[in-house]
């Protein structure tokens, strides 16, 4: 029988230089959150012409603007980050917020100018599971001594650890069948993207059940969210035609979170609305 939907919905972070709303994104929270979303989520995106927030900084300030709203980020591409530096950031959120973040992870692809970063993309699967390994010890041990290939740790500890025990819920971005089957082993959910179509949503999803069975997984302990992309306009023919005015000042992405295990079956899909205007709240 299926669970409960929860719905999540975007954080606008998409702010020209000197042109950041306080008020707006305030009212934008507080409305979502008197509408009954779950969640609200930001993205990453260190380096690009786009003007956008961090995503660990934009989520502090929400969780000062909000009382019941979960917080995510999809996602952190963890790669790029010191372990060490993310998991203390996590948990300060974690505590600050009182138990109400989500961490999205992913590999981010071979793309990416990882010069910038001092990462050799050739080693980017070996980095991205390790530092999921460390940061979890940092989250759940009281002393940590780690020999890896990148990180290495003698008796350290990092106090205060997350608020949520043993820590907040990880949701992997996944779309090779190889990156499904390390949501199962390292994760706690699935989202599908935002630009995969719905059907090939539902091709991935038994993917992921199947890696459940074979590791002896509780299925309802593992989520599943699909990241939708909503256009919401006055004009009901430029969002169809996918108008690059529209679709740049809109950012229209998030994914669903959960607080607590879904039932057998749950599918959590999200929703997001937006506006021409930014920190405009939803409707």
């Amino acid at each position: 029988m299926p669970g409960t939907l929860r719905f999540g919905i975007s954080i606008p972070q998409f702010v020209a230089d000197g042109a950041f709303d306080p008020t707006g994104l305030r009212g934008y929270l507080a409305r979502a959150e008197a509408l009954g979303f779950d969640s609200a989520w930001t993205v990453e995106q260190v380096l690009g012409t786009a003007p956008v927030l961090g995503p660990i900084e934009t989520m502090t300030y929400a969780a000062a603007c909000t009382e019941r709203l979960r917080l995510g980020c999809a996602v952190f591409v963890t790669p790029l980050h010191s372990p060490v530096h993310l998991a203390k950031s996590v948990s300060t959120l974690d505590q600050l917020s009182r138990g109400r973040v989500e961490v999205g992870v992913a590999t981010g692809g071979r793309t990416r100018m990882f010069s910038a970063f001092a990462v050799d993309p050739t080693s980017l699967v070996s980095r991205f599971t390790e530092g999921l390994r460390l940061m979890k010890a940092l989250w759940t041990e009281p002393e940590v001594t780690f020999e890896g290939r990148f990180w290495q740790l003698e008796g350290a500890a990092m106090a205060p650890q997350p608020f949520q025990k043993p820590h907040p819920p990880i949701w992997f971005g996944a779309n090779h069948p190889a990156a499904l089957a390390r949501a199962v082993t390292y994760g706690d959910g699935f989202f599908g993207a935002g630009s995969t179509t719905t059907s090939q949503f539902a091709q991935q999803v038994p993917i992921v059940r199947e890696a459940l069975a074979k590791a002896g997984r509780d299925p309802a302990s593992f989520g599943f969210a699909k990241r939708v992309y909503i256009a919401v306009d006055d004009d009901a023919e430029r969002p169809a035609a996918g108008s690059p005015r529209l679709w740049s000042t809109c950012t229209a992405t998030s994914a669903g979170a959960l607080n607590r295990p879904p039932s057998p079956g749950t599918l959590m899909p999200a929703s997001t609305a937006c506006s021409r205007s930014q920190t405009r709240a939803p409707s």
